[in-house]
């Protein structure tokens, strides 16, 4: 339950779906297996798994979504040895170069024939919905793939309004800050042993984990002019993670006290019990950090809502 890597998202509807309505929509795209003739597909599953049949649980405004995307692995390699090998052979028999239309044909036919016998792979994607603060997270390390769950989302409802978490400070600006001055540091707030330092020309990326962000090493690399594009981030009693120049929270660890307070709530063994108990208490932690995190930040921008 615990989420690893969010990606945030400011909703501007303003006005909030109820929940019945939302199930009801989600249950119209509730996820089916890919087809043999399919290479993917995207679909609302219960949170809870074969123990539940809610698609959405809400606890205290906080509501948690899932879906489960489904694709078939057909390597791009393996399909490039089979056009190769059937375009040779109408080469070596007509006796003349093929068509670049031709062998677009055949890559499709190799396609059409391969996908049925493709292995499958699933990957679940949490979407947490905060819905006092218009607030929507979503928990997976690819950005695309959190684009596409808010496609989904956004099928689902027939429209949504949501653009990506911004804030009036430059996040590689302040955590270069960071980095350059220990008094800048908000309290409570420590540096982990993991960073990433861009450079604004051509000269690469400066990584390092495992070393004291306050050493010697990163104070000469900073003084070249780098700016942070990754810092890790220690949260006392709360949680650690690694903040991205994009607004990306990835790699969360829950404090072993958030952690101690989850096992220690009674769900007498009951598993949607125990799915949100420990959601509620995440969700706190998590909005509870992202306030803070965009107050350190110079306060949350004011871009125009999508038009769609």
């Amino acid at each position: 339950m615990w989420f690893k890597h969010l990606h945030l998202y400011r909703l501007h509807d303003t006005t909030p779906v109820a929940l019945d309505a939302l199930e009801t929509a989600l249950e119209a795209f509730a996820f089916r297996p890919v087809s043999p003739s399919e290479g993917k597909r995207l679909g609302w599953q219960c949170p809870a798994g074969r123990h539940g049949q809610q698609r959405v649980h809400e606890i205290q405004g906080h509501r948690l979504l899932s879906a489960l995307r489904q694709e078939r692995l057909l390597p791009a390699s393996v399909i490039r040895e089979e056009v190769e090998e059937r375009a040779a052979e109408r080469e070596a028999a007509e006796g003349r170069p093929l068509p670049r239309r031709d062998r677009q044909a055949i890559k499709e036919q190799v396609v059409e024939e391969l996908l049925p016998r493709a292995f499958t792979r699933s990957q679940r994607i949490d979407l947490w919905w905060d819905t006092a603060r218009g607030l929507i997270a979503i928990n997976c390390a690819s950005r695309t793939r959190a684009e596409e769950a808010l496609d989904l989302l956004r099928q689902s409802l027939g429209s949504l309004q949501v653009t990506p978490l911004t804030v009036r400070q430059l996040p590689s600006r302040t955590m270069t800050t960071w980095l350059e001055d220990m008094t800048s540091r908000p309290e409570g707030l420590r540096l982990g042993d993991q960073v990433e330092l861009k450079d604004a020309g051509d000269d690469g990326v400066w990584r390092a984990r495992g070393i004291d962000l306050d050493g010697d090493e990163v104070q000469s690399v900073l003084a070249g002019g780098r700016q942070a594009s990754r810092l890790a981030l220690d949260i006392e009693d709360q949680l650690s993670l690694v903040l991205h120049d994009d607004l990306t929270l990835k790699s969360l660890r829950f404090a072993d006290a958030v952690l101690d307070e989850a096992s220690q709530n009674e769900d007498d063994d009951d598993p949607i019990l125990r799915l949100e108990t420990d959601f509620a208490l995440m969700a706190h932690v998590l909005s509870g950090f992202i306030e803070q995190l965009i107050d350190w930040l110079g306060g949350e921008a004011d871009p125009a809502a999508p038009t769609s």
